[in-house]
C-alpha cells in the first residue's frame, strides 16, 4: 500500500518536474494524463476507477483533509507530501488549495458515449469557462454525453477542468471528432439535431414537440456562431428569444437555456 514519504518533494523533484509537463497540450496528448486541481476534482476523480495516477499535496493540505489523503492511500495510490512552492507550480488556480492530481483521460470514442436522451455537440468552442461551464451544466441538467469537436478547447486544459467543477468526471465526454461527422453519427444514432441560430426557424418556446424525443444540441464559437454548413447539417435550427434589449446570450448561458428546455420536456430518464 502507497503511504506519503516525510521528505517533501520541491519544486526541483523529478517527479515534480515530470507532473508539472503536464501543463503542456502535446504532453498531455501524448501520456493521456492531465492534473486536476483541489479537493473537489479529486473527490469526484476517485470515484472513476483507475482515473487518479497519484495526487501531491502540502502539508497543512494533507493534515486538513486527512481522510481524502486516507481514501488515497487506500485505492493503493501514492500521496506525495510537497513543498508550497512545488504544488503550487502544479495548480493553475490563483488561490491554490494544496492539492493536485495527476489524472488519467476521461474521454472515450463519440459511439460509446452516445445512449442517453441527451447529447451536447460544441463545435469549435474556443473559452475554457465557456467549455468547462458547459460541461457543467450538462451534468447538472442530466445530459448524457458532451462532444467537443474540431478545434475546441483542449477538455484537460486546467482552466477547462477548474470551470467543470467535477463534472468532468461525470459527464461521458468524446473530443477530437469532426463537426459534420459528430452531426452524421448523432443522426444515424436516433438524434435530432437541434443547432442553436439567432436565426433560426424554431422559436425554443415553440419546440417542445421537438424535444420529447433523442436531441443533439449543437452549439457553435463563442465570436461567430455556427458556420452555414453545420447549420444546414442539423435538422432544424432554434432561436432564444432575446424579451429585453439585449443583442445576445453568452454561450454558456443560451446552452443552459437550452438543455434545462430539453430536461423540462423530455426529462433525464436514458433512452
Amino acid at each position: 500500500m502507497a503511504s506519503p514519504s516525510d521528505d517533501l518533494l520541491t519544486a526541483r523533484s523529478g517527479r515534480v518536474k515530470s507532473a508539472r509537463g503536464l501543463a503542456r497540450r502535446n504532453s498531455r496528448a501524448e501520456l493521456r494524463l492531465f492534473l486536476a486541481e483541489g479537493t473537489k476534482a479529486l473527490t469526484e476523480a476517485l470515484q472513476l476507477p483507475g482515473c487518479v495516477v497519484e495526487v501531491f499535496a502540502t502539508r497543512s493540505a494533507s493534515q486538513e483533509y486527512a481522510e481524502l489523503r486516507t481514501a488515497v492511500i487506500a485505492e493503493g495510490l501514492a500521496w506525495h507530501l510537497a513543498d508550497d512552492d512545488a504544488v503550487g507550480s502544479l495548480a493553475g488556480a490563483v488561490t491554490p488549495q494544496g492539492i493536485v492530481a495527476v489524472c488519467r483521460f476521461v474521454d472515450r470514442p463519440l459511439e460509446v458515449v452516445l445512449g442517453g436522451r441527451t447529447v451536447v455537440i460544441c463545435a469549435d468552442v474556443r473559452d475554457p469557462g465557456n467549455a468547462g461551464t458547459i460541461i457543467r451544466t450538462a451534468d447538472a441538467s442530466g445530459v448524457s454525453a458532451v462532444v467537443l469537436a474540431g478545434s475546441s478547447v483542449d477538455a484537460y486544459n486546467d482552466k477547462t477542468v477548474r470551470a467543470t467543477v467535477g463534472s468532468l468526471f461525470h459527464v461521458p465526454l468524446a473530443t477530437g471528432v469532426d463537426p459534420l461527422d459528430a452531426i452524421a453519427t448523432v443522426q444515424a444514432a436516433g438524434y435530432t439535431v437541434l443547432a442553436t441560430d439567432g436565426n433560426g426557424e424554431v422559436d425554443l418556446f415553440a419546440a417542445d414537440d421537438l424535444l420529447t424525443g433523442k436531441v443533439a444540441w449543437l452549439f457553435g464559437n463563442e465570436a461567430w456562431g455556427l458556420p452555414a454548413e453545420l447549420a444546414a447539417a442539423a435538422d432544424h435550427r432554434v432561436s432564444i428569444p432575446l424579451l429585453g434589449r439585449a443583442e445576445s446570450l453568452n454561450l454558456a448561458t443560451a446552452a443552459a437555456v437550452c438543455l434545462y428546455a430539453s430536461a423540462r420536456v423530455g426529462g433525464t430518464v436514458e433512452a
